[in-house]
């Protein structure tokens, strides 16, 4: 099963992902700043889509937001979206 990875430079800036055999198939772009985890993008391949892989990177973002107790800035109008349908979800970590 595709797994979700994440990677983090030391600048915050990092990411979480697919990877495929030919790169990523998926990538939920980042930035964490003090208590701030700010989505910036979420990208799926065109050829991966349709297989929830965007939601299954949303979730991994969540569960590390929650982890490392960090309120979300969703710059990326998929995780926005996703935030204001399922408030109920997402209130605890949302920083609107």
């Amino acid at each position: 099963m595709d797994e979700v990875k994440f990677s983090l430079n030391e600048k915050g800036k990092g990411q979480f992902y697919i990877p495929g055999d030919q790169g990523k198939v998926a990538e939920m772009m980042i930035s964490i700043s003090g208590n701030d985890l700010t989505v910036i993008h979420t990208e799926v391949l065109p050829k991966e889509e349709g297989r929830g892989l965007a939601t299954r990177l949303l979730a991994a973002m969540v569960d590390y937001a929650r982890g490392n107790h960090l309120k979300v800035i969703a710059l990326c109008p998929f995780v926005h979206i996703q935030f204001k349908q399922h408030p109920e979800q997402y209130n605890d970590i949302w920083k609107k």
